[in-house]
């Protein structure tokens, strides 16, 4: 059952409940509300008709009970027996003085006899409602010891018209009750399917997003919980999107990245493979020799490189790092005694000059972020004229940034969002050349996310490029720098 038809049946089934309880509740009200009124009545008209058959009584008891009951019930019975009342005398065996004829004629005698049997001089009035046949009446009786022996004196009225009435009021009532169900069903399922159409058209909108169609959102902008909902659907679609897209972009990156590197263990393999075979089949001059075993000797070092570097990139999650606070004038001084014999071969003017400060991170890592980003400066290096380095470290109020800036060939624009991909290289002949394999700026890229840091590339082709590296402040000190001063601004050195 949808929940547009439970809202509906519950909903009348609610109505249902509370108009048929409340419906008896004022009824039942009102119909005792009027037989309280008629009790009411009766006892009164009974009291009156007790003190004056006393009255009555008193005044000729001397000419004995039967003589003057009945006179006393001719003189008051006028008075007595109007407004729906007829009165009786009934004596203590149960004979009546007085009214018997209309008593044995509507049948209820054996309900006053019963009625007046429960009488006693402490309990001196009594009255019941009785129903005999198709009617209701109410009999009152009174005990009276003026006479020589008890008698009862009492009256009864028919009440079959309130009951009648209550009979009417229910049956108008139910046809109202049924009429307004009706009125009312209609416009509660007319409700239920506009309160619901926010949930069908969600569903819908589910349905289409897991059939392929997930630029379909809702346009619901109500502020009710249907509403924010509906936003909470289109944020959590968004979001499935996106982890799609990334999930695909993982996937291809995983496709790539096992193209790339079969590829790029074939060429070197092929080689080795050619060399020692052309060793072992065919007589070579000492000079070809030498030759072979250096291209060997050269593939292979370029293996073992690859395979270093493959391994340091995918055991670096897995190693616990050793994060403090490290000095930047030591990595500068270790930055600058090992590249400073490559910058020298190379002809390369390098500059090392990074202001005193520290950084939170593993010094290790650091110093591998560090030699890759300048190797890959180095190996830009491939145009004629004045070749220029420059690693630049600044203290900063609320971190430290590093940037390496050359003027080698540059990148192409469309190009800088993927050189961190495994194996991915902008120019493959010159960067196997230069003896790379695409993983250097891969591995910068997983260092700089483990030190909760930010990489930007700035890049323009024949001009040269820029890397920063922004690394956040301590999270134990609030600050990524110790002291800035005259040792800091005066250190730059030219190699």
């Amino acid at each position: 059952m949808k929940f547009a038809d439970k809202l509906f049946f519950a909903t009348v089934v609610l109505l249902t409940v509370i108009f048929t309880v409340f419906g008896l509740w004022m009824l039942q009200s009102n119909f005792s509300r009027l037989m309280n009124r008629e009790m009411e009545r009766s006892g009164s008209d009974s009291r009156n008709f007790l003190f004056l058959f006393e009255m009555g009584y008193q005044a000729i008891e001397d000419y004995g009970d039967d003589f003057a009951v009945k006179r006393t019930m001719e003189a008051i019975s006028d008075s007595v027996n109007r407004d729906g009342n007829r009165v009786f005398v009934m004596q203590e065996d149960g004979t009546f003085s007085y009214g018997g004829d209309y008593v044995e004629k509507e049948g209820f005698a054996q309900e006053l006899k019963q009625l007046a049997g429960a009488l006693d001089e402490e309990h001196s009035y009594g009255y019941c409602v009785r129903k005999v046949e198709d009617g209701y009446y109410v009999l009152t009786a009174a005990l009276t010891d003026i006479a020589s022996k008890p008698l009862y004196v009492g009256l009864c009225r028919e009440l079959t018209y309130i009951y009648q009435d209550r009979q009417a009021l229910v049956a108008q009532y139910r046809t109202a009750l049924v009429i307004l169900l009706l009125a009312g069903g209609a416009g509660i399922y007319l409700l239920s399917r506009y309160i619901t159409w926010p949930i069908r058209s969600l569903d819908r909108l589910a349905g289409r997003i897991a059939d392929g169609d997930y630029a379909s959102r809702s346009h619901n902008k109500s502020q009710d919980e249907i509403g924010t909902l509906a936003r909470n659907f289109n944020r959590m679609a968004d979001q499935l999107v996106d982890q799609i897209e990334e999930k695909a972009l993982e996937a291809k990156q995983k496709e790539d990245f096992t193209a790339a590197f079969a590829h790029e263990l074939k060429t070197p393999l092929t080689s080795i493979i050619g060399y020692a075979d052309m060793l072992n089949s065919v007589s070579l001059t000492e000079a070809e020799r030498r030759e072979a075993y250096f291209y060997i000797y050269s593939q292979g070092k370029r293996l073992e490189s690859l395979s270093h570097k493959l391994l340091e990139l995918v055991s670096m999650d897995k190693t616990p790092l050793k994060m403090r606070m490290v000095s930047t004038k030591s990595l500068e001084e270790n930055i600058r005694s090992t590249m400073r014999p490559i910058w020298k071969q190379r002809n390369i003017r390098g500059r090392v000059n990074l202001d005193k400060g520290s950084i939170w991170g593993d010094e290790e890592l650091l110093l591998s972020l560090f030699y890759n980003l300048l190797d890959n400066a180095v190996k830009a290096m491939d145009k004629e004229g004045e070749r220029f380095i420059l690693i630049k470290g600044t203290a900063l109020d609320e971190g430290y940034e590093v940037k390496v800036i050359d003027n080698g060939r540059g990148i192409p624009r469309e190009e800088i969002g993927r050189i961190t991909e495994a194996f991915y290289m902008v120019d493959k002949s010159r960067s196997r050349k230069e003896g790379g394999a695409g993983i250097g700026m891969a591995l910068c890229s997983r260092i700089v996310l483990l030190h909760g840091a930010r990489l930007s590339v700035e890049s323009n082709l024949g001009e040269g490029t820029v890397i920063r590296v922004y690394f956040p402040a301590s999270p134990a000190r609030g600050g990524g720098h110790e002291e800035k001063g005259k040792e800091g601004q005066g250190d730059e050195k030219e190699q």
